[in-house]
């Protein structure tokens, strides 16, 4: 079964392409952490909030990355992270098109 990953902080920037600009490195190595399967970048510059929705296979690969993520964020002085786990209702999320039917195929055998 996949597991989302949900974090959200405060962040004074960059948003945009500039932020995509400055995170592209960083987007590349999240790509190479054992589990992860997809990530959705989230920012809004108006209340300067930033984060994103993982996906990852098991529970286990998205607590470590949850801790793993959690220090580094906190090294760059970014405090008051927001970071929840949550399964995944496949039947639900079906009806509704989400990108993760092919990840939680087992929920339904």
């Amino acid at each position: 079964m996949a597991y989302v990953l949900q974090v959200n902080f405060k962040m004074d920037g960059p948003f945009g392409e500039d932020m995509a600009a400055s995170f592209a490195e960083l987007a590349e190595s999240i790509n190479q952490e054992e589990g992860f399967l997809w990530k959705i970048w989230i920012e809004d510059p108006d209340t300067k909030e930033t984060g994103g929705i993982y996906l990852f296979e098991t529970k286990e690969a998205a607590q470590a990355y949850q801790e793993m993520h959690t220090k580094r964020l906190a090294s760059f002085g970014i405090e008051e992270i927001d970071a929840k786990i949550f399964s995944i209702n496949s039947t639900l999320t079906e009806i509704n098109k989400g990108p993760v039917t092919s990840f939680t195929q087992n929920d339904k055998e």
